[in-house]
Formats: C-alpha cells, sequence, structure tokens
C-alpha cells in the first residue's frame, strides 16, 4: 500500500539550513525585484555572485550591469562575479535581432570602466539545443535572493510589459556561502569562458564541454546542516535523466503530499514520470491546482497578424498537451478534485514556476516541470520545509497574486483544438505530426 509518510520522513531527514521567519521574505512584483537587486548591488561590501540563464543587452541588463561595474570602482575589493549559460550570451532574443548581444553589452562596458566585472559563459552542451545552464541564484554578502528570472525588461518590469516570477529573499551566510562555493568550484573548468574571450564556438569546445557535464551531471551543494527553529531550506541542482537529484526530489514532493499540491508550471508538458505521480496522487482522494499561462502569456507568442516563426509554435504546441490533459482527467475536473488555471495579464507573460505541498513543504525553482528540463538542462532550487507555518501568510500571499490573473477551465473543449490555430500554425503542428516529429520535440520543449 502506498505510504506518503515514507516520503514525508524522507524529506524531512535531509540536511537542511534553518532560517528565522524574520529572515525570509517574498517579494511580490518583477518591480519590486528589480528595485531589490539595486539596492543589494549597491549596498553589498564582500561579494556579488549571480548565476542566470542570461543578461539581456536590453535597458534593464544594461542598468544592472553597469550598477555591477560602478559598485566594482567605488569598492575595488567587492568579488563581482557572474555566470550565463555560454550560448545564450552570444544571440538576442529568440526570434528576434538584437542591435547587440548580451556579450557584446559587456565588452562595451569593459572599455568603459578602468575596474572590471567577471562574466562566464558556462557551456552546458556543444549546442543551445540541447541544453543549457539554466541555473539560478543572486548572492549578496550573506543575503541569496532566488528567482526564476534572468536580468531583462520584462522579467523587471522595465517598461510597460513584465513577466511574472517567484522572487524569494533569504538572509542566511550557511546557504550563501553554499551558492558561491558550489560556482568557485564547479565553474573552475577550461569549458568556462570569459566573455571577452574570444572563445569559438561551443562545437569547437565540445571536448571540454562534454568534460565539463560529466563533472556538473555529479555536482551537488556543499553546505553544513543548521538546526534550529524557523523555516528549513535545503538547495539542490541535477542535470540529465539519470540520477538527477532535483528531479528526484519534485517526484518525492508530489508522492509526500496528502491533501492539497499548488503547482505552477509555464510551459506545459509534463514528464510522464510526474503526471503519473500526480494521476496517483489524486486516487488517494488528493486535490491539485496547477496554474500554467494562457498561450498568450508566453514569452514566445506573437499575434497572428505578426510576421511567423517556428518558435510562435510553441505556446499552440504547450496548449494542445494541456488540452490533452485536461481530456484524460476531465473526470476530476469536472469532481473539483483537479483545478486547472489559465494565467493571463494583457501584455505580459508568465514564468511561474515551483510546488506547494500541504502548506509545509515545497521548492521554489526556476525549473520548467518538463522532458526538457528533466534531461537537458542544468536546474537547480530550493527544498523548503515549514512544519509550523511560520511563512503560511507569506506563501498564500504568493498564491493568491498569481490565482488573481487566471481563470479556471472547467472543461477541456473550452481550450482550442489545432482546427481553431492560425494557418501557418496549423500547418506547422500537423506537419511535424505526419512526419512523426512530435515525438522528438516534446523531448526538447
Amino acid at each position: 500500500m502506498f505510504d506518503p509518510a515514507y516520503y514525508q520522513r524522507k524529506l524531512d531527514s535531509l540536511p537542511k539550513v534553518a532560517v528565522a521567519a524574520d529572515h525570509y521574505r517574498v517579494i511580490h512584483s518583477a518591480s519590486a525585484f528589480r528595485t531589490r537587486l539595486l539596492e543589494l548591488i549597491h549596498t553589498a561590501s564582500r561579494r556579488i555572485f549571480i548565476t542566470a540563464l542570461y543578461l539581456e543587452s536590453d535597458s534593464a541588463g544594461e542598468q544592472v550591469l553597469r550598477a555591477l561595474f560602478e559598485a566594482r570602482q567605488a569598492r575595488p575589493e567587492l568579488d563581482i562575479r557572474v555566470f550565463v549559460d555560454f550560448h545564450r550570451a552570444r544571440r538576442g532574443r529568440m526570434g528576434e535581432a538584437a542591435p547587440q548581444t548580451p556579450r557584446s553589452l559587456y565588452q562595451q562596458l569593459l572599455q568603459e570602466y578602468a575596474l572590471p566585472v567577471s562574466v562566464y559563459g558556462v557551456p552546458v552542451k556543444a549546442k543551445e539545443i540541447f541544453g543549457v545552464l539554466h541555473l539560478k541564484g543572486f548572492v549578496f554578502d550573506d543575503t541569496l535572493v532566488y528567482s526564476g528570472a534572468s536580468i531583462s525588461n520584462a522579467y523587471l518590469h522595465q517598461g510597460d510589459h513584465y513577466r511574472a516570477d517567484r522572487y524569494h529573499e533569504i538572509k542566511s551566510g550557511a546557504l550563501s556561502d553554499s551558492f558561491v562555493s558550489f560556482a568557485v568550484h564547479y565553474f573552475n573548468h577550461q569549458a568556462v569562458r570569459s566573455l571577452v574571450e574570444e572563445s569559438g564556438s561551443g562545437w569547437e569546445l565540445r571536448g571540454r564541454i562534454r568534460q565539463l557535464r560529466r563533472r556538473l551531471q555529479a555536482a551537488d551543494y556543499s553546505f553544513e546542516a543548521v538546526v534550529g527553529a524557523g523555516i528549513q531550506l535545503m538547495p539542490v541542482c541535477g542535470l540529465g535523466p539519470r540520477g538527477n537529484k532535483l528531479n528526484r526530489l519534485v517526484r518525492d514532493l508530489v508522492n509526500a503530499a496528502e491533501r492539497h499540491l499548488f503547482i505552477c508550471t509555464p510551459y506545459f508538458n509534463l514528464p510522464r514520470s510526474l503526471a503519473r505521480d500526480i494521476r496517483q496522487f489524486m486516487r488517494r482522494g488528493g486535490h491539485v491546482t496547477l496554474v500554467t499561462g494562457d498561450k498568450t502569456a508566453s514569452d514566445f507568442y506573437s499575434p497572428p497578424e505578426q510576421p511567423f516563426s517556428r518558435a510562435s509554435c510553441l505556446p499552440y504546441l504547450y496548449e494542445s498537451y494541456l488540452r490533452d490533459f485536461a481530456q484524460r482527467h476531465q473526470k476530476q475536473i469536472s469532481a473539483g478534485q483537479l483545478e486547472l488555471r489559465l494565467w493571463k495579464d494583457p501584455g505580459n507573460s508568465y514564468h511561474v514556476k515551483g510546488i506547494y505541498a500541504d502548506g509545509v513543504r515545497g521548492l521554489v525553482t526556476g525549473s520548467n516541470l518538463n522532458p526538457r528540463a528533466w534531461r537537458m538542462d542544468f536546474e537547480n532550487g530550493l527544498l523548503f520545509v515549514d512544519p509550523d507555518r511560520l511563512l503560511e501568510s507569506e506563501f498564500e500571499q504568493e498564491q493568491q497574486q498569481v490565482l488573481a490573473r487566471t481563470r479556471r477551465v472547467e472543461d477541456y473543449s473550452q481550450l482550442q483544438k489545432v482546427d481553431d490555430y492560425p494557418p501557418r500554425v496549423q500547418s506547422f503542428l500537423r506537419r511535424i505530426r505526419r512526419l512523426r516529429a512530435h515525438v522528438l520535440l516534446s523531448r526538447l520543449i
């Protein structure tokens, strides 16, 4: 007989860092996140370590990068290091022609300031399509800010539009040390290149990248457990389909739940094993709230009147996966056991990820709950256990803020089917199915 208590004991026995409730806070908007990042850059005295998919070459990216350079000029002893994906740093946003790349912005600023800021490109695979650095985490002295966000106009709400995410700030020397030591240790490799170097393509570095990937597959955060009252936290990472600690943790969280799961993911394409765990949870009588983005809330979405690109088909493909999922679980939807919600705030996009289980356990992560994240990208997250529900109101407010911009799917037929899509999208989706390429494609997105 299935026993959730086994998984609860397994999660509760993991080594963790105890943090007082008043040293943990949730930031509730992208603009507040931007303000806080700039404040922390301005006040840091010892170290700033930033890990993200990318630091975009737009006004928000330049503002943050200039703030880092200016902090280094004002306090030369500051150890500032930025780690971004090697491939993403060499191009603009998918489907758009950028006037400059993140790498060229960095090289431009390097010429303007006397003291440099170290920015590195970390390659996970020789080609971006097969895997990227998707780790997140911002360390300022002994403060860790964890978010799924990268640095760009949308993520920081610089301008009229924003991309919704989660933003958690934790004051903890032990956690901050673990993120810093992780970067210092695992990214000290010949495949990791400063963005000022003419390092060639990922294909030219493929031998070294293979070595780095093997190293990252065995990577883990190093820290001394801190016992005490408060919320208990553990950083975790994973790369690849085998022995992936982060994937295993997600499944353990679902299996440990008894009453309610609150799950957020922007690109709906659940790995089979996770979909099975969720289905079994509902069979045990559990209630699931699953929040994903309306197709128009995807960062890949472009209105039908705009020029067609293959990337703009992705939101429709994700919606087709969601429709199939809803159709298979219509009984649970009708019974109120499965609550599917679509996030939509016109002109803005959705990037919220993570899990709450029974109000006492959860995961803050930048990892998408999809096959690509589970098989190809290098991901991380923070497990939290809050047995005394000290931060219940903070987490509840975060959930309600997400739900406020959602609508409930009462029947799978409310979701569009392929016949309803723009002609170019219909043609593309039917062609990949005719060529049976959809099986491979589902593993890449």
